[in-house]
């Protein structure tokens, strides 16, 4: 029996996933300082810019899904990936802050049309049964991109200088993503006469169609506004120890190396925490997985606050990267339970687009309470009872289930 088309599918979003992330994303903080170095920007100027490319890369989310569902991803993420490396490619020549803008504006374009957003999309509809073990696979092998690319990133820039650095980079996604994406992807698995999981289209095992819930009638439901806003609230917490971790840590008496080792192994826990996330769906509903991954997060920094050993710092790493990787899949998982694959990328896109909105006040608003009160403990305060809130969005999930009939 030969193997499933969509597992080759599966297998190409975790390797694109994964460079595209490394590239794209995770990149641009090598950057900061040598061009900073050289062009004389502050470091506000500089990640303004990325700041930027992050928002407008949500504010588009809803068109892009929309796109996917109409007419499959295949087009969409090839053209993607060769704007990608045009615009990796014209930023190894910004000499000025507005050219900087301009292409990180690009960038974020291209990432709501090339990252996880669409690739999920296209999971959904290639699989239904194992559709958790697809999702498992691309995340797993992605969430590999900062470990992969922060380091080699460093190497190029240090061995070669930031400008040819970034033209090796862009000559490395249009190699590995235009390809994959162009020759591999395919609209739907009826296009090889096949239903998801890799059934016959009109066999006797062929399963009834999946149902699925119309983006206008998803928008109107509960469910939709309770889940929007577990995420978006969630998402603040994830974002603002992100952009603050590293002086946070500092803060707190921790040596730079230490902080530096701590800081990264929240990535590598990510990959831990989706491990853990698929089996648990098994045994525990997913709202439940759900509230006990935002949970973690409090936790986490709960321990943070109160444990001030080296213990603490690892046993925070550690919560963390679990919860932000379980969270990654149980928004993904959620949506796909809630509201089936025809319509996936549109109901995505319109909570993409809402939680991109709300997660551009955290890095910002966790700078400004930090300078009011001269302490991170009150943005570590706040952070918590923010999980709690999103905690207690998600359990409002059960008195408005069922959306799909």
């Amino acid at each position: 029996m030969r193997r499933y088309y969509g597992w080759r599918v599966a297998w190409t979003l975790a390797i694109t996933q994964t460079v595209g992330y490394g590239v794209l994303f995770y990149a641009f903080g090598v950057f900061i300082e040598p061009m900073e170095a050289e062009l004389g920007w502050t470091r506000a100027q500089t990640s303004g810019a990325f700041s930027l490319a992050l928002l407008l890369s949500g504010l588009v989310a809803l068109p892009v899904g929309r796109l996917v569902d109409r007419r499959g991803a295949r087009g969409l993420m090839t053209a993607g990936a060769v704007a990608g490396a045009l615009l990796v490619l014209l930023w190894s020549y910004s000499t000025s802050l507005v050219g900087l803008y301009l292409v990180q504006a690009g960038i974020g374009l291209v990432m709501a049309g090339v990252l996880y957003e669409v690739a999920f999309t296209v999971v959904a509809v290639w699989f239904r049964r194992h559709r958790g073990r697809a999702m498992l696979l691309l995340t797993m092998v992605a969430g590999l991109a900062s470990t992969i690319f922060i380091p080699l990133t460093t190497l190029l820039v240090e061995t070669l200088g930031w400008r040819e650095a970034l033209r090796v980079l862009a000559l490395l996604l249009a190699a590995v993503t235009i390809p994959l994406h162009a020759l591999v992807l395919r609209r739907h698995p009826r296009s090889l006469g096949l239903e998801p999981d890799g059934a016959a289209a009109s066999g006797p095992e062929s399963p009834p169609p999946e149902a699925s819930v119309p983006a206008g009638e998803a928008l109107r439901h509960a469910t939709f506004w309770w889940l929007s806003s577990a995420f978006a609230l969630d998402r603040i917490v994830t974002i603002a120890i992100a952009a603050h971790s590293v002086p946070l840590l500092l803060e707190r008496g921790y040596s730079p190396a230490l902080v530096a080792a701590a800081a990264g192994s929240i990535g590598l826990m990510q990959v831990a925490g989706r491990l853990l996330f698929i089996p648990g769906t098994t045994r525990i509903p997913l709202t439940t997985l759900t509230i006990i991954t935002f949970g973690l997060h409090a936790l986490a920094i709960v321990v943070l606050l109160l444990v001030t050993s080296t213990v603490g710092i690892w046993l925070f790493a550690a919560l963390f990267g679990i919860a932000n990787g379980a969270g990654t899949l149980a928004r993904a998982a959620l949506i796909a339970d809630n509201y089936g694959p025809a319509h996936y990328g549109s109901i995505n896109g319109s909570m993409a687009t809402l939680i991109a909105l709300v997660q551009s006040v955290a890095p910002l608003g966790a700078g400004v309470l930090h300078d009011v009160s001269g302490s991170y403990d009150p943005v570590l305060w706040v952070l918590i009872g923010i999980s709690l809130l999103a905690a207690l969005s998600v359990t409002q999930l059960r008195r408005t289930a069922g959306v799909r009939q």
